[in-house]
């Protein structure tokens, strides 16, 4: 039997290997990603992982041993501190967002950041430590602390965004991305789990987590070798979008903030995030408890505490692609948010045990896992979905309206800095020794903490982008670039084949019955039916955009975008206000009347606006901006920041008064894509047969 079982291990151990060097530098079929870039990854989330150590304990919080406890500032002063810097920053964020979707740097849209900001983070957070804040009276050392966590953000945040939106665009397909990341996570957090270990332990030993010396000797090391790790590793990985091969149009802030303002699930994400603050008041209890709890002398086994607690989030990760396909990602948000409420009441019974607090930790690290992967996965799909829905790519100018939540940060984070103060931790952090003073403040926190655990779960429940419909509406995507490839003459034989055969199993699926699973059926039969019945749901999506010309109420649309397009570009429309009563008015009693009605709406709307600017600058005033003058600005190089950002004002000021033009004309010009796009769907009998002479070859 032992025979058996080794031998079993040894054939799984070579089946392993075999795959390995299979799709080492080619892909499994279906999907985009080679072994060997999904290892470059690993080790580049390694560096960052690492080089982020010491930039990542600079934080104008009271949570922070460096900053609060070791420098020794109160936790209003650095809520009021951290409120100043994002009122500064608010520009700065929206400057960043801008620039991400428009920037013309070479190398990708994210990569060039993430090669280019880690050794300014690395630079500045050395710098930080080193200063002598033991002969500064204490403005002077509130004054020297925001300047340099204000100069360290700038650059941190192009840096961390870059690194968030980078893994979300990495592959259009949801399921390989969750198996992706989950492999990577795996690889690099075992950076995380070394300094864990390391760091708590040798502090413990020497001079402790609120004392400066630690971060000044242990910390700049790991900085330094995850720097390394970055640039090497970060030149071995790619972006991949799906988008038509035209040079992308470079987008106004504006403009793309009123699109993106009316994608729900960006919303529900967002309402989700405004209350986060408020469960994650109970995350000081672990440290405080071994820093301060029982005279201190329990210090030095933090590390090995945060070793094994790590460890639960490997679990997650390897079983995080595993649940994603059985349940879904918005269920295990639920269900992972429900759970950490009942985890958070049971930790306001044990917090005074640190074996208890330490068991407790381990599942909560074990449930958190999964919510911190599934967010970025949503956070894709959703920007996935907002390109299907509007067909304009957006990534970065999600951003600024997020500064909604910034605003909500400034009364929201003095929340938890009032407690602090109220139960008696001001300046001096030694206060904490007591007993008495640390059982309080971790009773309040740990019921906020529940309170706001449940409040981040109430948004979920509304979200309804199931994979199947993402894998749907990244088959449109892949269809409609076919037929603008194909237009412009440079479509490719893998794509052509990509698409069509989307196509192909959408008209095998489409009008079918699902059938429904009863106990009758084996596991295989019910794992066919499942599958089968996803595809059909799929056929509809896909379905309804490849015919969406031939429809009652796409007929309807074209016929609209031919009357548009015969008034010419500058036609004034005066009666837009009684064109959108009259569109209101429309029956919607059937869904084809709901989605005339709705087209109806949204076209008067759109005339509205356009006769509003006419009225405003008068049509001979509104004239086109020379496309000359944007091509020479777009595809100028920079060469130094600073050149970037006078390309950004010179763009900035063409873009605006192309925008006032551009909506001006939008009824004709949103009639004559349509009629184009309506046109390049009637090649798809020339496509087809160009899919079949290529799979006959």
């Amino acid at each position: 039997m032992e025979n058996k079982e080794k031998s079993g291990l040894v054939s799984k151990a070579k089946s392993v290997i075999s795959t390995a060097k299979e799709y080492w530098t080619e892909p499994p079929k279906g999907n985009y990603i080679p072994y060997k870039e999904v290892a470059s990854l690993s080790c580049a989330g390694f560096g960052v992982h690492w080089m982020t150590l010491l930039s990542g304990v600079i934080s104008l919080d009271a949570s922070s041993f460096l900053v609060g406890a070791s420098i020794g500032l109160k936790p209003t002063d650095l809520q009021i501190m951290a409120i100043v810097a994002n009122i500064i920053g608010i520009p700065i964020g929206i400057f960043r967002a801008w620039y991400f979707d428009n920037h013309n740097l070479k190398g990708g849209k994210f990569l060039p950041f993430l090669k280019m900001c880690g050794f300014p983070i690395v630079l500045i957070a050395t710098v930080f430590v080193w200063l002598p804040y033991e002969n500064m009276d204490y403005i002077t050392k509130a004054v020297v602390v925001w300047l340099m966590n204000f100069m360290l953000s700038l650059f941190a945040g192009f840096f961390n965004e870059s690194y968030t939106y980078f893994q979300q665009i990495i592959t259009p397909n949801s399921q390989e991305r969750a198996n992706v990341m989950s492999i990577s996570q795996v690889i690099y957090s075992l950076a995380p789990t070394i300094t864990g270990l390391i760091v708590p332990l040798v502090a413990g030993l020497t001079w402790g987590l609120n004392n400066i010396w630690t971060y000044r000797i242990i910390y700049p090391p790991f900085t330094v070798f995850g720097l390394i790790l970055c640039a090497v590793f970060f030149r071995k990985v790619k972006e991949r979008l799906i988008l038509p091969k035209k040079k992308p149009e470079p987008v106004r802030m504006f403009d793309a903030l009123r699109e993106v303002a009316k994608n729900k699930y960006y919303w529900i994400i967002q309402a989700a995030g405004w209350v986060v603050f408020l469960e994650s008041g109970y995350g000081v209890i672990l440290g405080w408890s071994f820093v301060y709890g029982h005279g201190g002398e329990y210090q030095a086994s933090l590390g090995l505490a945060n070793t094994v607690i790590g460890n639960a989030a490997l679990w997650s990760m390897l079983l995080c692609p595993v649940v994603i396909k059985a349940i879904g990602k918005r269920n295990l948000l639920i269900t992972a948010n429900t759970i950490n409420i009942f985890i958070l009441l049971i930790l306001y019974f044990v917090y005074e045990n640190l074996i208890m607090i330490c068991v407790i930790w381990y599942i909560n690290t074990f449930i958190n896992t999964f919510w911190n992967i599934v967010q970025h996965q949503i956070s894709a799909d959703m920007r996935d979905y907002h390109q299907w829905k509007t067909g304009v790519r957006v990534d970065g100018l999600f951003g600024p309206l997020g500064m909604i939540g910034t605003f909500i940060g400034f009364f929201t984070g003095m929340v938890y800095p009032a407690i602090y103060e109220k139960m008696g931790l001001l300046e001096d952090y030694n206060v904490l020794y007591d007993d008495a003073v640390r059982n309080n403040l971790f009773e309040v926190l740990i019921l906020c903490s529940a309170f706001g655990a449940l409040l981040n779960l109430i948004p979920y429940c509304f979200y309804d982008l199931t994979e199947n419909k993402h894998k749907a509406y990244v088959g449109v995507l892949k269809i409609r670039a076919m037929f603008e490839n194909h237009a412009m003459g440079v479509l490719e034989d893998g794509e052509l084949e990509g698409a069509m055969s989307v196509i192909i199993e959408a008209r095998e699926n489409f009008g079918k019955e699902k059938t429904t699973v009863n106990k009758t059926y084996d596991k295989t039969q019910r794992k066919e039916i499942k599958e089968k019945n996803l595809a059909i749901e799929r056929a509809a999506i896909i379905m309804k955009d490849l015919e969406k010309f031939s429809t009652e109420a796409g007929k309807a649309r074209l016929v609209q975008a031919k009357a548009d397009t015969s008034k010419g570009k500058m036609y004034f429309y005066e009666n837009a206000d009684e064109e959108l009563k009259a569109a209101k008015k429309l029956p919607k009693s059937t869904e084809a009347e709901k989605e005339i009605r709705s087209d109806a709406i949204k076209n008067a709307r759109i005339k509205k606006e356009s006769a509003s600017l006419i009225r405003k600058y008068g049509k001979d005033n509104l004239i086109a901006p020379d496309e000359a003058v944007k091509e020479e600005i777009i595809n100028r190089e920079a060469k130094s920041f600073l050149d970037s950002i006078k390309i950004k004002r010179e763009l900035n000021a063409w873009l605006k008064a192309a925008s006032v033009y551009d909506r001006a004309i939008k009824p004709f010009t949103d009639a004559e894509i349509l009629i184009r796009q309506a046109e390049s769907y009637t090649h798809y009998e020339e496509l087809e047969e160009k899919y079949r002479l290529i799979k006959n070859m």
